[in-house]
């Protein structure tokens, strides 16, 4: 089949190598401009379009598909290009833009996305952080028929996997990841078959995984420790977790949960071991953590340059 990929940040350029490892003709790629990034702020391409280019792929780079939004001449020549290709599927997967309708009825076999949780929990944006936030003890990857509803389309194939207790976003996306590079390229030889089979999502159980935000950074010490221990995993590497100490901003990536009580907020203990916390149940020993403009350090490391003892206490957080 010829195949069109569209598909911006890593999580989407370890699915396009797997096609292109499992010799998959991809002959056009979608991607999102440009961005700037780094100190300098300058353009940077993203994951994708540097994997598409480094392969021959031509490239596409619409703001946007909507021919009567704000930039029709970036539908217009999209259009173009996915009319050229003539794709069988349109292969999507974290790509950051809504498909139109046209977009969707265009290949002749539709649009097949690569979802990160197990449908119907947590569709939406932000499906890895959401699992990790909410305590699942599993998640997994759904490869779904694109509709023009937010991931309301059919099942095609779905695969779980186990969140380890200590799996951040960070690990627990490298792992769907590189699951969802396989689960594309095993659709893709069902549908080329025609074994694939469509099975329409359940109407119970159905969560939204909506975007996660700045504003969700700080900790409320009130909140339970085993909570607070959630959040800090969810929320690695963005926008981490931050708490207030003497008016720092401190960013606590690591903890575990131990015994203790205490106002919450307040420092009950200080050894290499980590700074233990009181929660609004039980406390939190923070193990890695992170000044301004620092390193992440671990909890030795960090009380090397901050003196903490027993008794102080982070500054409470107003929701």
């Amino acid at each position: 089949m010829n195949i069109a990929f569209a598909g911006t940040p890593e999580f989407a350029r370890v699915a396009l190598t797997h096609l292109l490892a499992a010799d998959v003709p991809v002959s056009l790629v979608l991607t999102q401009p440009d961005r700037p990034a780094g100190r300098g702020m300058k353009l940077q391409a993203s994951p994708v379009k540097a994997c598409a280019l480094a392969h021959g792929i031509a490239v596409v780079q619409p703001r946007s598909l909507r021919q009567d939004g704000k930039f029709p001449d970036d539908a217009a020549s999209a259009h173009a290009a996915l009319a050229a290709a003539r794709p069988d599927v349109l292969v999507v997967a974290a790509y950051g833009l809504i498909l139109p309708q046209w977009v969707l009825e265009l290949p002749r076999l539709g649009c097949l996305n690569i979802h990160a949780s197990l449908l119907p929990r947590w569709r939406g944006a932000a499906p890895i952080h959401r699992a990790i936030e909410a305590g699942d003890a599993r998640t997994g990857i759904t490869i779904m028929q694109m509709d023009a509803g937010l991931d309301t389309g059919d099942m095609l194939l779905a695969e779980p996997l186990d969140i380890a207790a200590d799996d951040s976003t960070a690990s627990l996306h490298d792992k769907l990841a590189a699951l969802g590079g396989r689960l594309i390229v095993e659709a893709l030889a069902q549908a080329a078959s025609g074994a694939l089979v469509r099975v329409a999502q359940p109407a119970a159980g159905v969560t939204y995984a909506h975007k996660v935000d700045k504003a969700e950074a700080p900790i409320d010490w009130r909140d339970p420790a085993e909570v607070i221990e959630r959040r800090l995993r969810a929320f690695d590497p963005f926008p981490g977790a931050t708490a207030v100490l003497a008016g720092e901003t401190i960013k606590c990536w690591r903890g575990q949960v131990v015994h203790g009580s205490g106002a919450p907020g307040t420092v009950l203990h200080v050894d290499d071991g980590g700074i233990t916390v009181a929660c609004g149940a039980d406390a939190l020993r923070l193990t890695e953590l992170q000044r301004a403009g620092g390193k992440r350090l671990t909890a030795v490391q960090f009380l090397q340059g901050r003196a903490l003892a027993a008794g102080m206490a982070f500054e409470p957080h107003r929701r």
